[in-house]
């Protein structure tokens, strides 16, 4: 076996050990060992090449971006646990409640709210449906349509900033978290907009799918009812535009105040400040948020080394330039390198974690990209509304697991009167995906839904620079600037005269 022939072979077997189930970071670490001891048996590169490993190892350890992570993912955790989804949902079902699909609408603006606030799929899916999901089978709302709103509307927080994904992406693709931030607000905005129009057109189609409520269902009205709504949004609101507008990641905003670190700090501290005023900050709560943040962000550094391991040995073979030769050569250019990463990653997200796909794909897609002439910041916010679906696939979608969980559970509480069908769960899947990837294909199609909020950059024609010398003469400077050698006219039409030195006196004869 050749060397050129041995970049193929590692990145089947990635798929292969990926394939398997054993957790990710141990089997990539693994394979990259593996690799790298054969390749210097073979002599492809010298045994001090697996030196550069601990350094790599340091510059992870030592990367300040992403303590963003833990500090974000402690954000939400606190505000996941602290009751705000039940607040908002309850407020906005009742806002929302007498219109056709009025409990779809709450369910997609609520999840939108709260994929800005707490960052996490698990979390959000769990908690609406725990509140959601009994009162839209009490109500008469379709099986299926019920179980899709709720999982597609938990997996918006993958794309909606501060998203995890996101600053994975940015620290991938070497690009500002603020730009990416920026750039994703389009879509996000766009998914919500889709939901709901998708909900819309099934109220007047299939009206019997999304029942309005009866008006004896509501418990609030007027200003009790605005005013709770508002108490939920109105801090959160100011806690996320806070934070983002801190690291410049809120559109038409030029400049960073904080780097992302120092806004996921101020975005822990906000989110406990909001916990004690709904007077819900205990310690039980402060513990449970520091161990789901310690458990994920474990698992976030160890794929992340992971991952190196494989793609140092990977680089040695010149695995990224089979890559590069790959993916460069496809017909259509742009397009058709656009279409054929997405596709793969729309059937990888069938099997891998969205981080792992970040940490373990990105990096040997994007000099690719780049080549191409490919935005970074669009290509990552692309890829990012395209992992949404990673959530979201039958039979594998995390999302549909957590909602199958869920569901089991409030039918042993008695709290729903039936049991929710597996079928029913992954079929009322299939539309959500299908607006996914409809939200794939507006973004290539028109990439100004990310550009638009993104600093324009400021291009200089250097054809047109004119260097331009000061005509103001100093003082004791009597050298005109604009005629040194003395070559113009005078006003008189006589040579302009450059002023000599007075000669210098001559000395007396000694007497």
């Amino acid at each position: 076996m050749s060397m050129e022939n041995f970049a193929p072979v590692m990145f089947a077997g990635l798929i292969v050990i990926m394939l398997i189930g054993f957790p990710v970071a141990f089997s990539l670490a693994a394979l990259g060992l593996f690799s790298g001891f054969y390749a210097i048996e073979m002599g492809w590169f010298p045994a001090n090449f697996m030196a550069n490993l601990p350094i790599n190892m340091f510059g992870i350890l030592s990367n300040d971006l992403l303590l963003a992570i833990p500090f974000f993912t402690l954000m939400g955790a606190v505000l996941e646990k602290c009751g705000l989804a039940e607040d908002m949902l309850d407020s906005m079902g009742q806002l929302f409640g007498p219109v056709r699909g009025g409990l779809g609408y709450s369910v997609i603006i609520v999840g939108f709210i709260l994929g800005a606030i707490t960052g996490t799929v698990a979390g959000q899916v769990i908690a609406m449906a725990m509140i959601s999901l009994p009162v839209m089978m009490r109500y008469g709302y379709n099986m299926r349509y019920a179980t899709g709103v709720l999982a597609a509307s938990g997996t918006i927080t993958q794309l909606v900033p501060p998203s995890l994904v996101l600053i994975v992406m940015a620290d991938q693709l070497g690009r500002s978290v603020g730009d990416m931030y920026k750039g994703a607000w389009g879509p996000s905005i766009l998914q919500v907009l889709i939901f709901a129009l998708y909900t819309f057109i099934l109220g007047r189609l299939r009206p019997d799918y999304v029942p309005g409520l009866p008006r004896t269902a509501r418990t609030l009205h007027g200003w009790a009812l605005w005013g709770k709504c508002l108490r939920g949004i109105i801090p959160s609101a100011i806690l996320i535009f806070a934070v983002l507008g801190s690291m410049g990641g809120l559109p038409f905003m030029d400049h960073a105040i904080a780097t992302p670190t120092e806004a996921g700090a101020m975005g822990a501290v906000g989110a406990l400040i909001l916990a004690a005023i709904h007077k819900r900050l205990n310690w039980a709560l402060v513990r449970d948020s520091m161990d789901g943040t310690m458990r994920l962000t474990a698992m976030v550094v160890f794929i992340l080394i992971g991952s190196r391991v494989f793609s140092l040995v990977f680089q040695g073979v010149d695995g990224a330039v089979w890559i590069e030769h790959l993916l460069s050569d496809l017909p259509g250019g742009q397009i058709g390198f656009l279409v054929v990463v997405n596709l793969f990653i729309f059937f990888l997200a069938f099997f891998l974690d969205f981080f792992e796909i970040a940490f373990i794909i990105l990096p040997l897609l994007g000099p690719v990209a780049h080549k191409l002439g490919i935005d970074l910041v669009w290509f990552g916010v692309l890829l990012c509304v395209n992992m949404q679906t990673s959530f979201m696939h039958p039979p594998f979608g995390f999302a549909l697991f957590y909602l199958r969980g869920i569901a089991n559970t409030l039918f042993k509480e008695k709290r729903i009167d039936r049991p929710v069908k597996s079928s029913d769960i992954y079929m009322g899947a299939i539309p959500w995906v299908g607006m996914q990837i409809l939200l794939v294909a507006i973004v290539i199609a028109f990439p100004q839904t990310v550009t638009v909020f993104l600093d324009k950059e400021v291009v200089v024609d250097t054809d047109k620079v004119q260097l331009e010398m000061p005509t103001d003469q100093q003082p004791g400077n009597n050298i005109n600037m604009e005629d040194p050698f003395g070559d113009k006219k005078s006003d008189a039409g006589a040579p302009a005269e450059l002023p000599m030195p007075a000669p210098a006196p001559s000395a007396s004869p000694a007497r």
